[in-house]
C-alpha cells in the first residue's frame, strides 16, 4: 500500500515539476527567436509565434502543452527545424541511457569493493591507498581524465577509438571518464558505512559467538553497510541515464546531454521542458525502487 500511495503522488509531482519548468524557462530573458544569423523582422516574428502558439497566453500555451503530454507528444523543438522533441529524444536517449548504464555499472563494480577492502583493512597501507585512490578519483573531474584518456590510450597508443558511439569498444573510455569520479565517491560511502556497521553492538555480539569473519562481514555487515551507497545510486543512476554533456561532447557522442545544454541556452522552450519531465521522472522513480531496495536489505525497515 505504501508504494501503491508513492506511485500515485508521482503524477502530481510530475505536474508540479512540468509547471515550474513551463513558467520558469518562458520568464527567463531572450527567446528561442533571438538568436538567428539574421534577426527576424517584427512581421516574420509574429508569424513564428502564432506557428507555435506562443502569442497566446501562458495558462493556454500550458493547457496545450498538457494536452499534448497527454498523447506522449512533447511537442516541436523550436530550434531544430522540423523535428519534435519525441524525434530528438528517440535517437539520443538510447546512447545515453547505454552509455549511462555501463557508467553505472563501472563506478559501483570499482566503488563497492575498494570502499569494502580499506574499511576491512582499516589503518593498513592497503586502507591509505585505497582511500587515497578513492579521493584522487572524486577531486580529478571527468573533463580531465577524458582528455588525458584520449590522448594516452588512443591517440599513443591506439589501444581505444577516439570517439563517437559505433562498437563496443568505443563505449570503453566515455565509461572510464563518467564513471570514475562516481566510483570515488561510491568508495568513500561504502567505506564509511562499512566503518560505522562494524563497531555495532551486533557485530561485536556475532564475533563473541564466534562467527566465522566472513560471514560476519558479507552476511551481516554488508547488507547494512551498502544501503548509503544505495541512498546514493537513485539520483547518481538517474543523472547519468540523461547523459553528461561534458563527456559526451569530448567523445562526441550523440546523447541528449549536448541537447540539454544547448537548448537551455537557446531557449529551446519544449526541448528543456521535455528533459526536466524526463530527468525529473527518472529521478521520482528509482528514488522508489531505493526505497523498494531499503526494505529487501534491512529487515528493520518497514513501509506501511
Amino acid at each position: 500500500m505504501y508504494f501503491f500511495k508513492r506511485a500515485l503522488y508521482l503524477i502530481p509531482l510530475l505536474l508540479v515539476i512540468s509547471f515550474l519548468a513551463f513558467v520558469l524557462v518562458r520568464v527567463a530573458p531572450g527567446g528561442p527567436f533571438d538568436k538567428e544569423r539574421k534577426p527576424a523582422s517584427p512581421e516574420i516574428e509574429r508569424n513564428l509565434k502564432a506557428k507555435y502558439h506562443l502569442d497566446e497566453p501562458l495558462w493556454k500555451q500550458y493547457a496545450r502543452y498538457l494536452a499534448g503530454l497527454a498523447r506522449g507528444d512533447f511537442g516541436p523543438s523550436l530550434k531544430y527545424r522540423n523535428h519534435t522533441v519525441n524525434d530528438i529524444l528517440l535517437q539520443g536517449l538510447p546512447v545515453s541511457l547505454s552509455l549511462g548504464f555501463i557508467a553505472f555499472g563501472f563506478a559501483q563494480a570499482i566503488g563497492i569493493p575498494l570502499g569494502f577492502y580499506t574499511a576491512v583493512r582499516r589503518g593498513q597501507w592497503a586502507d591509505y591507498g585505497g582511500s587515497f585512490l578513492a579521493l584522487l578519483a572524486v577531486c580529478v573531474p571527468g573533463f580531465v581524465v577524458g582528455p588525458l584518456l584520449i590522448m594516452w590510450l588512443a591517440v599513443k597508443f591506439h589501444w581505444f577509438p577516439v570517439g563517437l558511439w559505433e562498437t563496443p569498444w568505443h563505449a570503453v573510455l566515455p565509461m572510464v571518464a563518467l564513471g570514475l569520479y562516481f566510483g570515488g565517491k561510491i568508495a568513500r560511502l561504502m567505506r564509511e558505512g562499512m566503518l560505522n556497521t562494524l563497531s555495532a553492538e551486533y557485530i561485536t555480539t556475532a564475533r563473541a559467538k564466534g562467527l566465522r569473519e566472513s560471514v560476519i562481514l558479507w552476511k551481516h555487515a554488508f547488507r547494512l553497510a551498502v544501503l548509503p551507497v544505495l541512498s546514493y545510486s537513485g539520483p547518481l543512476l538517474a543523472d547519468l541515464l540523461t547523459g553528461s554533456f561534458v563527456v559526451e561532447n569530448i567523445f562526441q557522442i550523440p546523447g541528449v546531454g549536448v541537447f540539454l545544454v544547448n537548448s537551455s541556452l537557446n531557449r529551446d522552450y519544449t526541448m528543456v521542458v521535455g528533459l526536466v519531465l524526463l530527468y525529473a521522472a527518472l529521478l521520482v522513480v528509482l528514488n522508489l525502487l531505493v526505497d523498494l531496495s531499503y526494505s529487501l536489505l534491512d529487515p528493520r525497515v518497514k513501509h506501511e
